[in-house]
Order: C-alpha cells, then sequence, then structure tokens
C-alpha cells in the first residue's frame, strides 16, 4: 500500500513539473543564466542611485518592447521596479525584463 502512495506521489510531482515547464514554453519566455540576471538588477540599481536613464527590453510574444526612463523605485519583495518617462510611470516585474542598458 505505501509502495503505490509513493509511485502516486512521484508521478503528482512529476506531473506538476511538467506543467511548469510547458507554461514556461507555452509563454516562450527565454530564460536568462544567473550572470545576466545580475547584470541586469545592477544596472537597474545604478539607475535608481545615480539617477540615469536606461532602456528596459521587455518581452513579450508578440514582440519585445523597449522602454526609456529612470528607475525610480525598486521592491525587492515583489521584484518590480518603477519606471518613469516624462510624466508617466509603469511597474515592471523584473523577471520580464530581456535586456537593459544605460543611455
Amino acid at each position: 500500500m505505501s509502495k503505490k502512495l509513493e509511485d502516486r506521489g512521484l508521478l503528482e510531482r512529476k506531473s506538476r513539473i511538467s506543467r511548469e515547464e510547458l507554461e514556461t514554453l507555452r509563454r516562450g519566455k527565454l530564460l536568462l543564466d544567473a550572470e545576466k540576471l545580475e547584470e541586469i538588477e545592477c544596472t537597474l540599481a545604478l539607475s535608481l542611485r545615480t539617477h540615469v536613464r536606461v532602456t528596459v527590453i521587455l518581452y513579450d510574444p508578440s514582440g519585445n518592447k523597449l522602454l526609456n526612463g529612470f528607475v525610480t523605485s525598486i521592491h525587492t519583495h515583489s521584484r518590480e521596479i518603477k519606471l518613469q518617462w516624462a510624466e508617466e510611470w509603469k511597474w515592471i516585474n523584473v523577471d520580464d525584463i530581456v535586456e537593459v542598458y544605460i543611455v
């Protein structure tokens, strides 16, 4: 009986992993390596500290989107930044960022 429960638990865990992988594949989002992610986070922090303008490239299934502005706030717990330009601003999830560079 316990062997069946163990096997069932293993199958459920495998199906849960495969659903997550399928969701990632369905969205088609590029997964960044740790070094690239650290580079993105450092550039965003630099913009916040020194008030330099950055260009942020966001992943979008229909084509990447570019935004220019200043990072005015970083929420580490929710992994979001506030990008402001002119009189507008937008909250952006860091995990949606493909590339960021200083203008």
